[in-house]
């Protein structure tokens, strides 16, 4: 922190003329001021304005996807048809992204509920999923359901429609089965039900309890004692999600040398989206900082919390967030490699220690600094 030293001007003339005169060479200054460690900022519209605009907005678009996905299902096993095939493979893409993006806050119902493994468990027990395709007369929504959550969600639907991603992530209809099909359709329906509850809970509430929405954006309640346990929360989600994109998403397939690349690792390898994934992950972040969607109207985000105590570090954390994304969208190369292979290849590991490094400085700068900064806000 920068030190303000103020010397008064009479101090000066005094000491100057007592030098004139070879008098005593002592100079009379002023104490050196410091400036203020505290900082003020009025949190509520910011903790509004995510909780409507981002966190619930995007949990309503993720639904809309959800029942998107599951007419495409059924388009596709009442009319089984290459195209009908890629419009499914395209609405699982399509409700994915506002999934990844929510990972930069996974708190509250959405962890309570048990929704995260019931949507995105991984890695997929393909083992146990084929056992139960080899008994069609079992598979609708409630036996899958009572199953466990590696057998259900997001990954299951991803294998059916995609195929097993190791050649490549193209499926020809004529490989869909009777038997995926229905369980496809099921794991969709039930899918869609739990995205429902997931935005109830935020907005009306369940089994009674309040709206979670209005539990986050009212303070001193028994969940949030206080708006700097709400700035906790969140600053804490989008460490989180940083921490496993870099850490585990990306490095643990990654390995320490390409000699330990382990491609089962890879999560969302049969349709190649892992880069995309791991980018969504990082806007979502980037959602949360800035207070809005990308193309939308300027709101209040973490951004103007973190600006009004140090600008200067505001800006160098939104940086490095674009930098991160920017980074793992460079991974491909010139050669379009899928994230399965590119941790294989030389120089496309060159490109993801880039990634990873730029999320590890994120990472710091959001986990350490920001933190740090948090201490010095008076509101606390």
């Amino acid at each position: 922190m920068k030190q303000q030293i103020k010397i008064s001007v009479l101090a000066i003339a005094v000491a100057l003329g007592v030098a004139a005169c070879g008098g005593s060479s002592s100079n009379e200054t002023t104490e050196p001021t410091v400036e203020p460690t505290t900082f003020d900022f009025a949190p509520s519209a910011m903790i509004t304005n995510l909780s409507n605009d981002v966190i619930v907005a995007g949990y309503k678009t993720l639904n809309v996807k959800a029942e998107a996905l599951h007419q495409a299902t059924q388009t596709l096993v009442n009319t089984p048809t290459q195209a009908n095939l890629v419009a499914a493979q395209d609405a699982w893409k399509a409700a994915r992204a506002p999934w990844e993006q929510g990972e930069s806050h996974i708190f509250g119902p959405i962890d309570k509920m048990g929704i995260d493994p019931a949507l995105d468990s991984w890695p997929l027990a393909t083992a146990d999923l084929t056992a139960v395709l080899e008994k069609p007369e079992l598979i609708n929504a409630t036996t899958i359901k009572a199953l466990g959550t590696d057998v259900q969600g997001y990954h299951t639907m991803e294998y059916l429609l995609f195929g097993d991603g190791i050649a490549d992530n193209e499926k020809n209809i004529a490989e869909l089965t009777d038997a995926e099909g229905t369980y496809l359709l099921a794991t969709a329906e039930i899918f869609k039900g739990y995205t429902k509850q997931l935005e109830d809970a935020w907005l009306v509430g369940l089994d009674g309890a309040t709206a979670y929405q209005e539990t986050f954006k009212s303070a001193n309640n028994n969940i949030y004692g206080s708006n700097l346990a709400v700035i906790e929360e969140l600053i804490g989600g989008m460490v989180g999600i940083i921490n496993e994109v870099g850490t585990g998403k990306i490095a643990d397939p990654f390995g320490a040398d390409i000699s330990s690349v382990d491609t089962s690792k890879v999560e969302s390898q049969y349709s190649w989206n892992s880069l995309e994934d791991f980018a969504n992950n990082i806007t979502g972040v980037l959602n949360v900082f800035n207070g809005e969607f990308a193309g939308e109207a300027d709101q209040p985000g973490m951004y103007d919390f973190i600006a009004a105590g140090d600008k200067a570090l505001a800006d160098r954390i939104k940086a490095e967030i674009e930098q991160s994304i920017a980074d793992i969208k460079a991974i491909p190369g010139a050669d379009n490699l899928p994230f399965r292979q590119a941790i294989a290849n030389a120089d496309g590991r060159i490109r993801i220690k880039k990634a990873i490094d730029s999320l590890a400085t994120l990472e710091n700068s959001l986990d350490v600094d920001a933190n740090k900064l948090l201490k010095n806000w008076s509101g606390k």
